[in-house]
């Protein structure tokens, strides 16, 4: 089981944007707390970061973390590196 709750930023259509190897469902959900956590999608998910895919087609933004591991269409997400501040002279 896994409490990483989540906003997708960008994407769409059908796919499957899992945690920790369990599909992720609405909050409020009945099967929100259903499921283990796959020993190998436990690496965690961090508060205000956002994850993307390879291909930059899925973006999503952690609102709660949790102990699961996100996965796009079975590809785990990268944390997305934030761009640096212009410098002020």
């Amino acid at each position: 089981m896994c409490d990483t709750e989540f906003v997708v930023i960008k994407g769409g259509g059908d796919h499957a944007l899992e945690c920790g190897g369990v599909p992720a469902v609405p909050v409020g959900d009945p099967a929100a707390h259903q499921g283990g956590l796959a020993e190998d999608l436990a690496g965690g998910t961090l508060l205000g970061k956002r994850y993307v895919d390879a291909d930059d087609t899925v973006e999503v933004l952690c609102t709660k973390p949790g102990r699961g591991t996100l996965t796009f269409d079975g590809q785990v997400l990268s944390l997305k590196e934030s761009k640096p501040l212009p410098a002020s002279d």
